[in-house]
């Protein structure tokens, strides 16, 4: 099978983390049989530079042209000082507006080869195995108005935090299908005892679970779940939630592995293209040092074989390999514990993983 795939390094480690990824996706090319096209474009910092731009609108026109898209990081503190609307964040938020990437998945699980790196007790983190399904354009990130005004002799500044019933129903059908084909069970976060919006977002999720009497739904208040996360992990199968609230879940759910270098994600719109990215930032004070863990994007490729080309068996191939190394005791630096482990660099794990595809 032939796929196109639109190649975005990005900023920082993002280059060095991609790379590794594409060696493993190499290497499934290779053992099943398909050919992966690469077509490397800018974004973020990189695309500033050249072009003053972060999202130029020939990486937008090449992601569209693609099967999926491949992402590293974007970000540098040397940005920092710029407006707001050329800042590379503002690349990742147009790409996925672009490509209309309203489904986020966010996977934690814990290997039990890695339990000691969890800060939480051993019981408590055992088995874990969470995936976060976040809505990704709209809520306050998006809503409109916004923006600053004096009033009454003050500045004050405003976002909107607003759904619709049918962004609210197609991220929730998401999250059911996926449940589906995990444990069937569904917990809504939302803060329905204040909020409008809430209050809406529970009525609709509630509707669309009438289409899936199997799957357990429950709901929860955000600063709730944000508590049971660290108290009981593993009472949760698929979290469904919106922008922000799942912004800040995912973050804070990501450190029950013990590093963001584990932790991939899926961006996904409705049936066409799909953004594959770890879930950490491009760590500007590591690049260039060989030390950065690249399980995180080499597992968002493995989400991209699964979620954007429909190879299980591809994508469980590289599952085996990450956990098959992890076994075996090597460690990138982040989850190197003591002397028993063996620590390698970005560039040798990633060589380790590769030759493991089976």
């Amino acid at each position: 099978m032939n796929k196109k795939i639109t190649v975005l390094k990005g900023d920082g480690i993002g280059p060095e983390v991609v790379n590794q990824a594409i060696k493993v996706l190499n290497a499934v090319a290779e053992k099943f049989n398909h050919n992966f096209e690469y077509t490397e474009a800018l974004i973020g910092g990189s695309a500033i530079d050249k072009f003053n731009n972060p999202l130029p609108n020939e990486t937008l026109e090449t992601a569209k042209k693609s099967d999926a898209v491949l992402l590293g990081a974007v970000g540098d503190w040397k940005y920092d000082k710029l407006p707001p609307e050329i800042r590379p964040e503002k690349g990742l938020l147009g790409i996925r507006k672009g490509l209309n990437l309203f489904a986020n998945l966010r996977p934690v699980k814990i290997y039990d080869e890695l339990v000691s790196s969890s800060p939480l007790k051993e019981d408590n983190i055992k088995g874990a195995d969470i995936m976060i399904v976040r809505e990704l354009t709209g809520d306050v990130y998006f809503g409109e108005p916004k923006g600053t005004e004096f009033i009454n002799g003050e500045k004050v500044a405003f976002n909107n935090m607003i759904y619709s019933e049918g962004e609210i129903r197609r991220i929730a059908k998401i999250a059911f299908e996926i449940a589906m084909v995990r444990n069937k069970k569904v917990c809504s976060v939302d803060k329905a005892n204040v909020l409008d919006v809430s209050r809406l977002w529970r009525e609709t999720v509630i509707e669309i679970s009438k289409d899936y009497p199997e799957v357990k739904l429950s709901h929860m208040y955000v600063d709730n779940a944000a508590m049971q996360l660290v108290v009981n992990p593993k009472q949760f199968d698929v979290i469904l939630t919106g922008n922000i609230f799942g912004d800040i879940l995912s973050d804070e759910a990501s450190v029950l592995a013990g590093s963001l270098g584990l932790l991939p994600s899926a961006s996904l719109s409705d049936g066409t293209v799909g953004m594959f990215e770890p879930c950490h930032g491009s760590a500007p004070d590591l690049k260039g040092q060989d030390k950065v863990n690249p399980i995180a994007t080499i597992l968002s490729a493995a989400m991209m074989l699964k979620y954007g080309f429909k190879m299980e068996k591809e994508s469980e191939a590289i599952d085996r390999a990450v956990a098959e190394i992890l076994n075996q005791g090597y460690r990138t630096p982040d989850i190197y514990k003591n002397e028993t482990e063996t620590l390698v660099g970005t560039d040798k794990i990633g060589d380790l993983i590769a030759n493991a595809i089976k």
